[in-house]
């Protein structure tokens, strides 16, 4: 199932996509699917960002791969930090570059978007707790978030409002343990990997995070991001592609 939001007539709603058709839900699909029988024309509608989170947790070095080529090692438990709500924005819309930054890189991620309140959550019953799947891009300021005289700067290099693009849906229907994940830059193949390669795993990482820290309905883990990290420039095209899902495309202005 693909679940989206999306805009008719000036109002907001969850939806179904089937085909060129959007089913309206009746509600917010965290507590059930419930519709309310209008179709709309995908064409007729305006697409939003699929999920409205109160927070997107995200996971630092969660491949090994990555880690490496970070050149920091590999912690043994996950390394947490959070990008703000503002950071969302839909695919098709830009990412705007800061002034104050250098260097803008792009990190492809496979998101899991929460489906209902999660808190110390038991090894094994994680899935309980997803609603879904979506394509996610961490995009970093990274000469920010390693300044030479700020120290590391995690949230401030990756919390500028428009960088956690998310998208296109949130997919229900999904082996998200073992997909394919791709970015390209401007067309140019740069990631490529397989979620069967993160250090931790998806029901880990979310018990994990809730041993803590309650997770809302909307609320995303961004789930790391593998090898092949590197900048982007104003006027570049990028992409995250996951086996499944389908394809997230923003613009960087």
């Amino acid at each position: 199932m693909k679940i989206i939001r999306a805009e008719f007539n000036g109002e907001c709603f969850y939806g179904v996509l089937n085909g060129e058709e959007v089913l309206r839900l009746k509600s917010a699909p965290y507590d059930a699917i419930e519709y309310t029988g209008e179709k709309l024309k995908l064409s007729e509608v305006v697409l939003l960002p699929p999920a409205e989170p109160s927070k997107i947790v995200c996971i630092g070095k969660n491949y090994k791969a990555h880690a490496d080529e970070m050149g920091e090692g590999q912690p043994p438990e996950p390394v947490l930090f959070i990008k703000p709500n503002t950071c969302i924005v839909y695919d098709g819309e830009d990412v705007v570059y800061p002034e104050m930054s250098n260097r803008v890189d792009y990190e492809g991620e496979l998101g899991v978007v929460i489906g209902k309140r999660a808190s110390k959550v038991q090894k094994g019953h994680a899935a309980e707790y997803i609603l879904g799947y979506t394509c996610l891009n961490d995009v970093t300021a990274r000469d920010i978030q390693k300044s030479p005289t700020q120290g590391t700067q995690w949230t401030r290099g990756k919390g500028f409002d428009t960088f956690c693009p998310i998208g296109p849906h949130i997919e229900t229907e999904l082996d998200a343990q073992n997909v394919e994940l791709e970015t390209r830059l401007n067309g140019e193949v740069k990631q490529h990997s397989n979620t069967n390669l993160m250090t931790h795993g998806i029901d880990s990482l979310i018990c994990f995070i809730t041993e803590g820290m309650t997770l809302l309905p909307g609320d995303i883990v961004a789930t790391g991001t593998p090898e092949g990290i590197g900048s982007m420039q104003r006027g570049d095209v990028v992409e995250v592609e996951i086996e499944g899902i389908g394809t997230l495309k923003n613009r960087i202005i």
